[in-house]
C-alpha cells in the first residue's frame, strides 16, 4: 500500500486546466523529487495534495482513505504538511511565533521547538526576531521548522531552493537526511536538477500539467530529462 497515491488527477483554476490525468504514488519512507520548467503543474500538485486547490473524489488517497475535497487544516491533522513556495511567514510574528503556529493540529511526535531549534541553531539565536528581519535562508529554514511542528509523516517541499545562494541551498539540503532519519516521508518540487537527483529515490518529471518521466535517479539519462523537462523539438 502507497503511503500517498493519486489516480488521473484532473486540476482547474476557473476554466483553465492545470494538470491532466496525474499518477502519482510515493511509498513511506521515501523521497521523491517532482521536476520541470515553470508553469509545469509542480505547485499545483502539492495545492491539490493539501486541499488548496479543489479535486474531483477518488483522486487522493492517503493511507488507503479518500481525501479528496477534504480542508487543508484536516488534512494537516492527518500528517501531511507542505513548506510552500515563498515561505509565506506571517510577516507580523517573531520566528519563535512562526513556529508555534505550525503546531496547532497538536500532532504527537518527535518535533518540538527545541528539535527544530537543534536543527537550526541559527533560529535559536533568532527566536524573537520578526519574519521581515530575516535572510532568505533563514526564512526558508524557518519554514521548514514550522512545518515540522505539525509532526507531519509526509512532508512537501515547494520549490526548496529557488532564490537562494548556492551555500544556503546547500545548507538547507543538508537537513534533508535529517529529516528523512526521522522516518518523514519526502516529496520535493524542485527546479534545481542535480539537487533533486541527489537527494531522491524517485523522480518525476512535469511538462504543461502532465507527467512527461518517471524513473529512479539511476535509470534516467540527461537526454532523457532534458526531452522530458523542454519537450522534443
Amino acid at each position: 500500500m502507497s503511503l500517498l497515491e493519486v489516480k488521473n488527477l484532473d486540476a482547474f483554476y476557473g476554466d483553465f486546466q492545470a494538470l491532466f490525468g496525474i499518477n502519482f504514488e510515493i511509498e513511506e519512507g521515501e523521497a521523491v523529487a517532482i521536476i520541470g520548467a515553470n508553469g509545469a503543474g509542480k505547485s499545483t500538485f502539492l495545492r491539490s495534495i493539501t486541499g488548496l486547490v479543489a479535486n474531483t473524489a477518488d483522486m487522493v488517497s492517503y493511507r488507503d482513505v479518500n481525501i479528496s475535497g477534504h480542508s487543508a487544516s484536516d488534512i494537516v491533522g492527518q500528517g501531511i504538511a507542505m513548506v510552500p513556495e515563498g515561505r509565506k511567514l506571517f510577516p507580523s510574528l517573531n520566528v519563535e511565533e512562526n513556529l508555534l503556529i505550525g503546531g496547532y493540529s497538536q500532532r504527537p511526535g518527535t518535533w518540538s521547538l527545541e528539535r527544530v531549534y537543534k536543527m537550526f541553531p541559527i533560529l535559536n539565536e533568532r527566536r524573537n526576531v520578526p519574519g521581515t528581519a530575516l535572510s532568505g535562508g533563514e526564512q526558508q529554514m524557518t519554514a521548514i521548522g514550522r512545518a515540522l511542528m505539525a509532526n507531519p509523516d509526509l512532508l512537501l517541499f515547494d520549490e526548496l531552493s529557488l532564490g537562494l545562494a548556492p551555500i544556503i541551498i546547500n545548507n538547507i539540503y543538508e537537513s534533508i537526511p535529517v529529516i528523512k532519519e526521522e522516518g518523514v516521508t519526502l516529496l520535493l518540487v524542485e527546479q534545481d536538477i542535480n539537487q533533486a537527483l541527489e537527494v531522491a529515490d524517485r523522480v518525476y518529471c512535469f511538462q504543461e500539467g502532465r507527467v512527461s518521466l518517471s524513473g529512479t535517479p539511476n535509470d534516467l539519462t540527461k537526454d532523457s530529462i532534458a526531452s522530458a523537462y523542454f519537450g522534443n523539438e
